[in-house]
Parts: C-alpha cells; structure tokens; sequence
C-alpha cells in the first residue's frame, strides 16, 4: 500500500488564531482611521506577507504605511500569545497524537515565516509531531499557488496524490487541489463554499471529525515495519 501523509496549514487550522489577528487589525483600524480594514485583512487569509502587501496596497495605495501597521499588529499579536497563550483549534491535539500513535508522516505548510511557526509549534508543545516544516518565507510564491504543499510533498518524499492537506481557508484548500492533493476542509472564518465542496475529498466542522474521517479510510494502527 502506498505511504499516505498529512500535511497540515496552521493558523486556523490548528491554532485557533485567525480571527485574534482580525480583531487586532480591527482596532488598529480604528485608532488610525483606516476603513474597511478587517474586510480587507480577510483577504488575505492563507496568503504569506508578500501577498497580503500587494493586497493592502490594491485596497488603500501605495503610500500605505503597511511596515508600520503590520508591525504593530504584530507586536499586540505577541503580546496577548504571551499573556493568554495561543487557543487550539479544537480537537487539533488529539488528531496529531493520533496520527503519531498510528505512524502517520505529518507535515505543516503555513504562509507564516517559517520562525514563527516554529516558535509558536514549540510554544505549543506540538512540534514534536511533524516531520516536516515548510513557513511561506521560503517560497516566492503564496497560497493559493500550489508550491509550499509541493515543497512539503518533496521534503515529505510523497508524491501529491498521497498527501491529505487539512485547511481552514479557501487559498489553502485552493493551493492544496491545485498542488493534486487530497484537501480536507475544516472552515474557520470564511464558511464552505460550492468551490470549496468541489475542490475538497471532504468538509468537516471541527478536527475530531477529521479524525473519525482518518479512521474510516485506513489510517489504522499497521504491524511494525508496516506503511500506511
């Protein structure tokens, strides 16, 4: 039997984060008067910071002081991870410890620098369960192009067809179909959509179902020695 993996995006998907950074940008809206700023900042979801400059940029110019807002917000983003710690999506522990416990190969692909990711994985206590690690900082191209998943495939040494994606965000599920894998969607701030349901082997509302999913299609406990 071939080898299967799983791949996952993070922020979102296994860190309950996406909507945090919305509401900081929010009040950074209202504190400079910038309009429409968390309809714009949607807009970006699953994309690395270079595409979401080139977005900002298309809504409000280019004059648009975005080093300064983005490192603000950043900075917020920080501190209220330090204070509070950063929220799991749920269900996202027990599907990984699960995929470990099954010997399943599990990756991460997030449009966020690759610094972060492992800092805040470490944070988290979880980055124990990938082998494998790919931040947007080390691609040119962002989700929804297909490259980091094709990265993650490589470095994983899988080919696509073999590699379940699990992702929050339509760029995501998007970069994922286009790379030829096998998308599993679990929506966090923007819901499914006819796209999404065509693009996607599966749609679930939380990752315990994602689980239930993996158990049904052959992740099951293999003798020693044994593939997925």
């Amino acid at each position: 039997m071939d080898k299967k993996v799983v791949i996952f995006d993070m922020d979102g998907t296994i860190f309950d984060s996406e909507l945090l950074i919305l509401d900081i940008w929010e009040k950074i809206g209202e504190t400079y008067g910038i309009a429409d700023v968390r309809q714009t900042l949607t807009e970006c979801i699953g994309t690395n910071k270079k595409k979401t400059e080139e977005i900002v940029y298309a809504h409000y110019g280019k004059d648009f002081d975005f080093a300064k807002y983005s490192g603000e917000a950043s900075l917020r983003f920080r501190k209220h991870i330090a204070e509070n710690g950063l929220p799991l999506k749920k269900g996202a522990r027990e599907l990984l410890q699960y995929l470990k416990a099954e010997n399943v190969p599990v990756g991460l692909a997030s449009s966020t620098r690759l610094a972060v990711v492992e800092e805040e994985l470490r944070q988290a206590g979880l980055y124990e369960y990938f082998q494998v690690v790919v931040g947007g900082d080390q691609l040119k191209r962002s989700k929804p192009e297909p490259d980091i998943y094709l990265m993650a495939c490589e470095k994983m040494g899988v080919p696509p067809r073999n590699a379940y994606a699990v992702e929050d965000s339509h760029n995501g599920i998007r970069a994922a179909y286009s790379a030829g894998m096998m998308p599993v969607m679990v929506p966090d701030l923007l819901p499914a959509t006819e796209e999404m349901y065509e693009k996607s082997v599966a749609v679930f509302d939380d990752l315990l179902q994602v689980m239930r999913f993996f158990e049904r299609n052959g992740f099951r406990r293999q003798p020693e020695g044994d593939t997925v």
